[in-house]
């Protein structure tokens, strides 16, 4: 069996009987284990895995399938309560736990749709970063760089080194301030951020409950689709393929091609020239709510921050604090300095300004913009330099924390490469709720972006 296969092109084998899940679920496992990057993985579900794939079998042979996903498999961001698995958090303060007693409804909800869930993924601590970086479980190497080591992204590192690398189809993981839509820029895959609330969040371990969102990372649209319905328990995906002509974009002027590559620029505006000739109507505006969202943070401090920290302050003040990164502990203790009364400003300023962003779209308008403002960068020197680590996190959830804050959906495309060869990111986002229409879209455009049509 090949890499990089994508669900669709698994989905024909497996249901037409010409490859069994028994033997994909082995190969899958044999595969994680032999890979020589043994960080992506935290732990495998192997006796799970082989007693799903059995039953799928079984049921595929009595021609009784479950639909499209069964048989698949699909890993796990260690933050997803898997039943009779610890889960970590990418933390080994959490480590002597006790097994989790039941999925995630999320997790029981592709079981459900017959995937076998064959692992967790490795993450950033507490998912507290955008470069994917941990000094525990060891840090992903990002597949699309063959010889020097460079980051994955964050905090969704492994989920995305897994789909990337050919070990699986799927993996899914969590976006807070930009951790899916990040290591899938940065690794080349596709990573869709749902609305926030899109899907049961139960037996998630969180950071930031009003930002924290979950999504796909999945090779592309199409297997993203496929995902999300299954996740909010959809028999079958009711996404309608746009037409390119029918879609319109505007590019935001504010803050997210600040420092940005001249690469990863020049990726993206080719991409919009293909949409363009292709009859995609596109503007370009100022943001100022974009802008107002650092002013926000400059003046109260980051809602995430305020959020992790009230999470985590009595780990902080104990003896678990030895064992965190301490850039981890660094940034989340920043949050003790954030009043209440700084806390009701952002989430008063917050609504405010999702309402002026909303209104200031034009009928049925999406977002453009790249992902990221650079590629992937090496990780000797972020390792090396605790300040380089910090500005670098902070530039590379600058562009997809705007998303969060506002409350979008997003997907981010591949749509050429940037220095090093490395792969630059398309960012498509739509309001919140209107995910349907945003992978309608990203349906329709995903070909162009990529400059395949």
């Amino acid at each position: 069996m090949t890499n990089q296969k994508t669900l669709a092109s698994l989905a024909v084998l497996v249901q037409s009987g010409k490859l069994d899940p028994v033997t994909l679920a082995e190969e899958t496992l044999t595969r994680i284990e032999s890979h020589p990057d043994q960080s992506i993985f935290v732990g495998l579900t192997r006796e799970r895995a082989v007693k799903e794939a059995q039953a799928a079998l079984s049921r595929i042979k009595a021609g009784r399938s479950l639909g499209l996903l069964d048989g698949l498999p699909v890993a796990w961001k260690d933050l997803f309560d898997l039943a009779g698995s610890v889960t970590t958090a990418g933390s080994v303060v959490f480590k002597d736990n006790p097994p989790a007693v039941a999925d995630a409804p999320v997790v029981g909800a592709l079981a459900a749709a017959g995937m076998i869930s064959v692992g967790r993924t490795n993450m950033s601590e507490f998912a507290f970063s955008g470069l994917g970086i941990n000094p525990h479980y060891g840090t992903p190497r990002n597949p699309a760089s063959p010889d020097v080591h460079r980051i994955p992204g964050g905090s969704s590192s492994g989920s995305a080194a897994a789909v990337a690398a050919g070990l699986v189809p799927l993996a899914i993981g969590s976006d807070t301030g930009g951790s899916v839509r990040i290591p899938a820029a940065m690794t080349g895959i596709v990573g869709y951020k749902a609305t926030r609330g899109r899907y049961a969040m139960k037996g998630v371990f969180p950071l930031a409950e009003s930002l924290d969102s979950l999504g796909p990372l999945c090779h592309t649209v199409q297997d993203a689709v496929w995902a999300d319905a299954a996740m909010h328990s959809l028999t079958a995906p009711v996404i309608r393929r746009a037409g390119l002509a029918d879609l319109s974009l505007v590019i935001p002027e504010t803050i997210v091609f600040d420092e940005a590559e001249p690469e990863v620029v020049a990726a993206f505006e080719a991409a919009i020239k293909r949409l363009q000739a292709a009859g995609v109507r596109v503007r370009r505006a100022p943001f100022p709510s974009f802008a107002a969202v650092f002013d926000l943070m400059a003046r109260h401090g980051a809602l995430v921050t305020a959020e992790a920290y009230a999470l985590h302050r009595e780990r902080l003040a104990g003896p678990e604090a030895a064992k965190i990164d301490p850039r981890v502990v660094t940034r989340t203790r920043l949050g003790e300095k954030i009043t209440l009364s700084d806390y009701i400003a952002l989430l008063d300023a917050r609504d405010q300004l999702i309402h002026e962003t909303v209104e200031s779209l034009g009928p049925g308008e999406l977002i453009a913009h790249p992902t990221l403002p650079h590629v992937a960068p090496p990780i000797a020197p972020l390792l090396a330099d605790d300040d380089l680590f910090f500005k670098v996190n902070a530039k590379t959830l600058r562009n997809t924390l705007i998303g969060n804050f506002l409350d979008f959906c997003g997907v981010s495309i591949p749509c050429g490469t940037g220095a090093a060869g490395m792969p630059v990111g398309f960012l498509l986002s739509a309001p919140h709720h209107q995910d349907d229409r945003l992978l309608s879209a990203a349906l329709a455009a995903e070909a162009t972006i990529r400059g395949e049509a």
